[in-house]
């Protein structure tokens, strides 16, 4: 960056460039010009101009801090972790598909068009008589990073690096290309554990503590960002914990060192030249790094790591609960202040909570000594946990702390499938319905049950409208959930349901707690104003 004034054009330029954090006056000449009367005669407009170029003078002559250039371990780290960081390059079959650009499908025509035998001709007959040669399976290549964590050959990396991959290359800073082959993969997480014979010996890297970061700390990212390998690039710590609902274990440590794609996979270095992170992803308007990268914590990475290369899987631990957010509104229902935990909205039947005693509508605040403020920290330290171990589980009902102990499952790494949105047909006779909270209430009869699809093991009183100007509808419900308990109490009529609410209303409660089930079964809470 540059200033610049001049008297004339005779005199040579008054430049002040500024490098980094430093103030660098360069030398000005003003020819014969007498300084101690120009000084004097400058016009308003240039004082201030000089008064700057003076004090960068001034701050050229005073020795400039450390800090204010950078950390300088920066260099000493990168020199000893280097040959540990590598490039990992894959490539693939991709079956190529006429007409997605337009390009490459024949034309679609009627028959007996006076352009059909010709398009059929050029089509066919193209590129050496191949017919429809750029539509051939083809190769193609990509490259990301990696790190070596053992001397035998074995390397992290993003799954994404190498995800559907026909052939994996490690490529080593000296340039020695090896193929290397899968030892497992997390797809939760994001992450890839690879295993390559090696040419020569190997310099390895350790993980560090994550969680002993703190905001500010430097640190120091190294990868191939646009197959520039061995790129390094330092920054700080900008956030911790951070949730950008890309996972079900989102934790990511947030940084402004630059990562760009290419950087995928590579390893985030503490100054102590530590693992403390893998970088993962970037957000970004054009694509390239604009200070806001992502990386997954080596806390995480460790444990993944540790049972891929033992298992070949993960086998993360299982409460057996489908949990929800404590609103506000949820935490005055169920007199819980501060609004924390994760609420129980749903016991599996052979799940590891059931026989624990867990029940829907309690709030889990504490989880094998661990404070849980939101559901996300359960999902993490559940997951987290070893199957089969025995844990504390500090719940809150009914405005009373309880300990309950629990033997943890495996969590079965199947997804599940969605249940499809259920078609209504016309009723045959119009069922008798009392409104509520914005809603349509009526009791459940075998015709409901058969219109809405829902399973006799499901009881209490249905939607079968909802206003659409209501906090009901703003919750999400519709016609044919299920509302099974009004303030944690059964109710099997609309009538129930409005007798409730009065009285919450003569107690001064601002909202009213339902629990709410699908067609399936499936629980939620929802709080809803009774104003």
């Amino acid at each position: 960056m540059a200033f610049m004034a001049s008297e004339s054009e005779s005199h040579k330029a008054c430049v002040v460039t500024l490098f980094g954090g430093s103030v660098i006056a360069e030398s000005v000449s003003f020819g014969e010009v007498d300084m101690t009367a120009a000084t004097f005669a400058l016009s308003h407009r240039l004082r201030p101009l000089l008064a700057a170029i003076y004090l960068g003078t001034a701050g050229a002559l005073v020795s400039v801090p450390a800090f204010a250039r950078g950390p300088e371990g920066v260099a000493d780290v990168a020199e000893k972790v280097i040959d540990a960081v590598v490039n990992i390059s894959t490539s693939q079959t991709v079956e190529a598909k006429g007409g997605g650009d337009g390009r490459g499908a024949i034309p679609q025509l009627p028959p007996g068009s006076p352009f059909e035998e010709f398009f059929d001709d050029f089509f066919k007959n193209r590129r050496g008589g191949k017919g429809g040669g750029d539509l051939q399976p083809r190769k193609t290549n990509s490259l990301g990073s990696g790190f070596i964590i053992d001397t035998a050959g074995i390397v992290v990396t993003n799954n994404h690096v190498i995800a559907d991959a026909d052939e994996i290359n490690v490529i080593m800073n000296d340039g020695t290309k090896t193929k290397a082959e899968i030892v497992g993969i997390d797809k939760k997480t994001d992450l890839a554990v690879l295993k390559f014979k090696p040419p020569r010996q190997l310099t390895a890297v350790k993980f560090g503590d994550s969680d002993k970061l703190r905001l500010g700390d430097w640190v120091v990212a190294i990868g191939n960002p646009f197959s520039l390998g061995g790129t390094v690039t330092a920054g700080i710590v900008s956030a911790k914990n951070r949730d950008i609902s890309s996972g079900p274990y989102d934790s990511y440590i947030q940084t402004d060192a630059a990562i760009n794609r290419g950087n995928s996979g590579g390893p985030l270095f503490n100054l102590d030249g530590e693992v403390i992170g893998v970088n993962t992803l970037i957000i970004s308007p054009s694509g390239g790094s604009i200070g806001i990268g992502f990386a997954v914590p080596s806390k995480t990475v460790a444990g993944v790591v540790s049972q891929l290369q033992q298992f070949g899987e993960l086998r993360r631990g299982w409460l057996g609960v489908r949990i929800q957010t404590v609103t506000d509104e949820i935490a005055e229902s169920l007199n819980i202040k501060p609004a924390r935990g994760a609420l129980i909205a749903g016991v599996e039947e052979k799940g590891p909570a059931k026989p624990a005693g867990i029940e829907p509508g309690d709030v889990v605040i504490k989880f094998d000594d661990k404070d849980i403020k939101e559901p996300k920290d359960l999902s993490r330290v559940v997951a987290d946990t070893a199957v089969g171990k025995e844990v504390d589980v500090v719940i809150i009902r009914k405005g009373q702390e309880e300990t309950h102990k629990v033997t943890l499952g495996r969590l079965e790494d199947t997804d599940k499938v969605l249940v499809a949105a259920k078609t209504k047909d016309e009723p045959a006779e119009k069922p008798v319905t009392q409104k509520a909270l914005g809603l349509d209430l009526a009791t459940l009869s075998k015709d409901l049950r058969t219109r809405y699809k829902i399973k006799d093991s499901v009881k209490g009183v249905i939607i079968t409208g909802v206003d659409g100007t209501s906090d009901a509808a703003d919750k999400r419900l519709s016609a044919g959930d299920v509302i099974v308990e009004v303030a944690q109490e059964a109710v099997s009529n609309a009538a129930d349901i409005k007798k409730r609410v009065e009285q919450l209303k003569k107690d001064g409660k601002k909202s009213v707690l339902l629990l709410v089930a699908n067609g399936d079964g499936e629980l939620r809470f929802v709080a809803l104003s009774v104003q």
